[in-house]
Parts: structure tokens; sequence; C-alpha cells
């Protein structure tokens, strides 16, 4: 017999009903409802219902007739779905929480559908409303002052008046409403909207790009299809090339930075894997709000797909006094080449209590995350990783590159995150069926790893790995459980985190400890040997380390330590190496102290593995020279994009040097290749645009890091101001 019953519906609604045609909200949240509960022939009566709640169940499926023609949001988080199609029969369908649903892969058509379905109804609210309302007010002949004024009037007008989908996505609406308007007025009446003396786009631009506006609306723009609880502010594209736009995201933050924790005093040896199963009480998402794992422990849940709001010309005026930030993104370019990157968010999203005033939360590491081995998708957007972990302050974020939502969220009251990594591991489910499942590790002040396994938006345990501060994280590409952790303890240790069953128990071990002479900065795992060497960047120089496991030792002082070029050019070993990374197999990138310049050395040709005996001394074979910013500031790492053969690194003016170097590569592998004198200037320099926060002007930003996707889609750099950027490849 089925749960549902009239005599719940009635009980369920909100508020209470005596007629279930009279419902419009319901209520059916935590009742372990399955599937063959969802009596259509009783759901076909609730014929007003608007919005269901049908969170916290067992449902692997939706009925394809429950006939609810005027459902507008539908909150299924937290239950057992693996296909959405069947909510296609809601045509008026605005709003989806689709949270949790482990087993769900891939919801672009439906997301897609609902997107379509909100743009048309907004574009044909915004035609009928100048219809009605303007259309006789611009006469046949207009000058460009009357063009202003009626665009102005219009703009505010239908952003007033033209009212669509749930309250909770007004903001976003609204904002929506002034693109279609803006489109409409530029694509449907010819009306240049470069009448605006703040604007500096080009007409013959415009024109080109509103072309394709009303097939883009219904794929890019119209993001309806998501919002739990509460929506975080950003900055989204513009769909009018550069026009000047203000926005903000906001979310939290914390305090110090490894500037200062490479000065704490050394304490003695951290004991052995301390490896903890307990979720960690204090990994909360940013509301609060807590789930309840099925052994009663608490544990945090991340608040998924939320849309950053724009902010239009009059909310500026209204929030100003609020801590909003505006910004104006600037390009340029030196070199031949031009990247051709374009602003695409701004996100102000780790914030300390979501702080709107914060631009002191310093953010340092991000990473793209891995795609699963799952069916092949036809978006070629989705077809490549938009996803990216960012980590800084007591937060880490889960950012949808190309939307700019911030999709999840994790927060550690007491914790600084210096560093982030992802790995696959292929987890049973259920029946003893495993199936692949990324997993994020991210660590930081307090030496404790979190894992967190980001489907289930469950950090399910722990490792204690040092009594002192973490600077990096990175898996081995080769072993999936592998994890080397580097910390300011001057050691840095090879654990095996395990794999955890279904109950989320795991176990993790210590497999080796590598001795370090000074604190470790950033490590990579060599591309020909990644079980063999690892190549660390120091606060005292740059070393190589034997990983082998088949080794007795299991701890190990370095096998080989690199000498580079001083400021007078003489070969030293003394400097800081603060970033590291290779280009291709052979090819190293490091930055160190030298100001004004990043090396690339050949790996093969530096060490010889046959060398006898350890902590060897021997010379970098340089192959070319970066010119770079002559800052003596640290800590500011650098990327390569080895698909592309590009390297990445900021600066301490916000400004981000992009090289290109694929016609360098052959005459580097030669080995007959000589290092020439001259610096290989950058391809292109991405300038960092005006921010100003109340109305003063934001100063002193920092590029910490910059990476891109593997298919250098996405750039994203983290600030010293609390700020991600994302820049989107044309």
């Amino acid at each position: 017999m089925s749960k549902i019953t009239t005599e719940l519906l009635l009980e369920r609604a909100v508020p209470k009903s005596t007629r279930l045609r009279k419902i419009e909200t319901l209520n059916l949240s935590k009742l372990q409802l399955k599937t063959g509960d969802l009596d259509p022939r009783l759901f076909s009566r609730l014929r007003h219902l608007q919005k269901l709640d049908l969170s916290d169940n067992l449902l692997d499926k939706f009925p394809n007739s429950l006939t609810l023609p005027d459902l507008r949001v539908l909150n299924c988080n937290n239950n057992q779905l693996e296909d959405v199609t069947a909510l296609k029969q809601f045509p008026l369908l605005e709003e989806l929480n689709y949270e949790n649903n482990v087993y769900l892969t891939d919801i672009t058509k439906l997301a897609n559908h609902v997107r379509r379905v909100n743009s048309r109804k907004l574009t044909s609210k915004v035609t009928a409303h100048w219809e009605e309302f303007f259309r006789d007010q611009l006469p046949e002949k207009y000058t460009a002052e009357q063009v202003k004024s009626i665009k102005k009037k219009f703009l505010k007008s239908v952003q007033t008046n033209v009212v669509y989908g749930p309250s909770s996505l007004s903001e976003f609406t609204r904002w929506r409403v002034k693109m279609i308007a803006e489109e409409f007025l530029t694509c449907s009446l010819g009306l240049e909207l470069n009448t605006d003396t703040e604007t500096e786009e080009n007409v013959d631009e415009n024109e080109e790009e509103s072309a394709e506006s009303s097939k883009e609306a219904a794929e890019e723009e119209a993001k309806v299809t998501v919002t739990p609880r509460k929506r975080k502010r950003n900055r989204s594209k513009s769909r009018f090339g550069r026009k000047k736009s203000k926005s903000q995201a906001k979310t939290e933050e914390t305090v110090p930075n490894p500037r200062n924790s490479s000065q704490e005093e050394d304490d003695p040896a951290p004991d052995k894997a301390r490896a903890s199963n307990e979720p960690a009480e204090e990994a909360t998402p940013e509301q609060g709000d807590e789930g309840t794992h099925k052994n009663g422990e608490k544990f945090p849940k991340g608040q998924s797909n939320r849309r950053s709001s724009q902010l239009t010309g009059e909310q500026k005026s209204q929030e100003q006094d609020n801590g909003v930030v505006n910004l104006t993104p600037v390009k340029n370019s030196k070199g031949k080449e031009d990247i051709s990157a374009e602003p695409l968010h701004f996100l102000q999203c780790h914030s300390k209590g979501n702080s709107r005033e914060d631009f002191k939360t310093q953010l340092w590491s991000c990473v793209f995350e891995p795609l699963l081995d799952c069916a092949p998708r036809k978006d070629p957007i989705v077809s490549c990783s938009r996803t990216v972990a960012t980590c800084g302050g007591e937060s880490v974020c889960l950012i949808d590159c190309e939307t700019g939502v911030v999709l999840k969220k994790y927060k550690v009251a007491t914790e600084e995150f210096f560093s982030v990594a992802w790995t696959t591991l292929p987890m049973v489910i259920s029946d003893s069926r495993k199936k692949s499942h990324n997993i994020l590790a991210a660590a930081g002040r307090r030496g404790i790893v979190k894992l967190i396994h980001v489907a289930a938006d469950f950090c399910y345990g722990e490792i204690k790995a040092h009594k002192k501060p973490i600077a990096t994280v990175c898996f081995s590409p080769t072993r999936e459980t592998h994890l080397f952790t580097a910390s300011y303890d001057k050691r840095i240790v090879l654990w095996d985190i395990g794999i955890p069953d279904c109950d989320y128990n795991f176990k993790a071990s210590q497999l080796l400890v590598l001795e370090c002479l000074s604190v470790p900065l950033r490590i990579a795992l060599v591309p020909t040997c990644p079980e063999q060497y690892l190549l660390a960047g120091c606060e005292e120089g740059c070393f190589t380390w034997n990983i082998k496991l088949e080794k007795e030792e299991k701890s190990r002082p370095f096998e080989a330590s690199f000498k580079f070029p001083d400021e007078e050019g003489e070969m030293s070993t003394s400097h800081r190496v603060d970033g590291l990374a290779f280009l291709n197999d052979d090819v190293v990138v490091s930055k160190s102290s030298k100001p004004g310049c990043i090396y690339l050395w050949s790996w093969s040709r530096s060490f010889d593995s046959k060398g006898k005996g350890s902590q060897r001394t021997v010379s970098a074979v340089i192959l070319a020279e970066l010119e770079w910013s002559t800052t003596d500031l640290s800590y500011l790492t650098l990327s390569t994009c080895p698909a592309k053969l590009h390297v990445f690194c900021g600066d301490e003016k916000g400004s981000v040097w992009i090289y290109h170097l694929s016609n360098y590569t052959t005459a580097w592998s030669s080995a007959k290749g000589k290092h020439s004198d001259k610096r290989i200037p950058p391809t292109q320099i991405l300038k960092w645009p005006e921010l100003r926060a109340n109305g003063d002007r934001l100063s002193e930003v920092y590029i910490n890091n910059v990476i891109t996707d593997p298919t250098f889609t996405y750039l994203v750099a983290l600030t010293s101001v609390n700020i991600t950027a994302i820049w989107k490849r044309s």
C-alpha cells in the first residue's frame, strides 16, 4: 500500500488545506518515499501545485505521468536518482534542486530545457512591455540623446515590472531581464547601445555578437536550474563584449599566510600516522547547514548550484554602502600572439563570516576536478573539466568556471587551508558494485588532511599528518591512494589513504618520510618515473628524492640538490624555489630567488640517476630563461599546461604572465641545444581589472596562484585580496 494518501497530502500542504486542487505548496520530504509511492492518479488532482519538496527520500526515478501542469519549483535533493529525463513532463518548471544524488551523472538535457523555457518566457514579457509602453515614445527619426534617454527609461521599467519565477530567483531574474532587454534593443530595433559615455564597445562587434544572442540565451545565460537556500554574488560574462559591468560574489575568509608560517619554531618529528574515520565535526557548510549520515554523525552538506546574481546600475547605488565590489576588466597583451582570454567571473567566495568587507583573506591553491570515466558527453564545454576547487582562509570552494556558480563550500572555523588535490577512487556503492568517485584532499595550518567525498557532500575523515602546517599536497598519478604531504616541519610524507567502504570506514598508513633541509614549498613527481623520483622546491634550494617503495629505508635524505645561477651569475644551491612544475616529460619550470627570471631546465641532463651516493650537488642544465617581474616578493607560484605547452605566473601587480613555448621545445629536446642569454618574453600579460570597494580602489593585488584546465579553456587566478578571477579563452 502506498505511503501517500489524500489525508497525508492535505496534512503536508503549506499551509494545510481541505482540498487537493487548492494546494500550491507541498512538503513530502523525509518520508522514506520510493518511486512506487508516487501515485499518478492521486497526483493528477494537484492541478495547481507550484512547489513540491521531495528531498531526503529514496526515489530512484520519477513516474512519467504525474500530471502537474503548474509545477514551478521541485526539490529532489538527497535521493537515489539515476535519471531525471521524466522531469520534462513539467512544462513550467523554473527551479530544480538535485544535490546529493550520487548516481546522477548528467542532467544537461533537462537543464537546457529549463533554461530555454525561462529564456522564452522572459523574452516574450520584455517584448510585450516594449510594445505596450515604449514603442510609441520613439520618434521615426531619433537622435543619440533620445536613444540614450529611452534606453535608460526602458531598462529601469522592464526590470521593475517584468516578474517571473520564484522569489528566490528575483535578483537573477532582474539581471537576466536587463540582458534580454539590451539584446532586444540592439537586435530587434537596431538601437545602438554605445551611447553611454562609460562604455567603450565597438558597434560592429556589438552587432555581430547580438546576431547570435537568441540562440545563446537558451544555452549560456539563463541559469535558473539552481538554488538551494542562499545565493552568492558573482560576475558573469557580459554578452556585449567588453562593456563595463558591476557585480560581486561573496562567501568567506580567514587570517594568516604561509609567509608567516615559515617562521615558526621547529617541532620534534610528529607522531606516526594518526588517521581518523570520524567526520570532522568542525567542517561545516557555509550557512551552518548540516545533514546526518546514516550512523547519526554530522557532516557538511555542501551547498550546490548557487547562481550568483548580477548587479545593475540601480542595484549598485542601493548596495554601495554595503561593500559591493565594482569590477572593470582590462586586457592587455605583450608579444606577437594574442591569447584572447576574456574575463568571465570575479568571485569573492572565501570571505570570513560572508563579509563583503573582507579583502584580506589570502587564496592559495586551486586545481581542476578530473573527469570521471562515464558516457561521452555531447556538450563540448562539459567534455573538458570546468569545475575547480579553490582554497583560502577557513574554506574550500568548488566553482563551475563557465557559470561562476559556487557549487559547494566546506568550512572549518579553526583552519586556514593552503592546498587542495584531487584523486579518483573506485568506491563500493551497493551490492558490492564499484563506481569511480572523485575525492578532494584539503590541508593547511593545522597539519591535518581533510578527505571529502564531493558527490555525497561528505567530509568522511581526516589524517593528522603533521604537527606543523602543511604547505602543499599532491596525489600520485599512478597510484590513486598515494598522497604526498609537504610540511613546515621540514618533512615530506607519503601516505596511503586507503579506499573507504560503503560506511566510509578507511585506514590510512604512512609509507615513507623524506627529510628536508628546509621547508618544502612545492613538490612535483617526475613524469617519466613518478614512482621513483620526487622533486621539491624548498625555502633553501631544490632537491630530489628516490621514493621507490621497494627500498627498505622508510626515512630518507635527499638524493641530489640542484644549483642555479644567482644574481651575480655564480652557481649556488642557496636560493628559495617557490614555483615548480613540469612543462613536459623532461623540461622543469622553476622560479627562484633571482629577480625577474623563471628558469626552464632539463631533468634528464641535470640529474644522472646512475650517480653514486646520496646528497649529491649537481648543476641544473638551463635551457632558457623567461622574462618575468623584477619583484623580490616570494610565494607567487607558477603553473604549466603541458598539453598546450604554456607556462603561467602571476605577479605583485595583479597581472598574469602567459608564455606559449611550443616553438622552443624542439630545440630543447636536442642534446646540443644551447642556453641562450636572451630571455623569452611573455606571449601575453593579462592585466588586472580596476577594483573598487565602497568607492575606493583596491591596491596591492598579488596573484598567489594561477592555473588552467588541461585544455586551456579556463584560466583561474587566486589573489591576496580574496578574489578568485576566471578568464575564458576565446
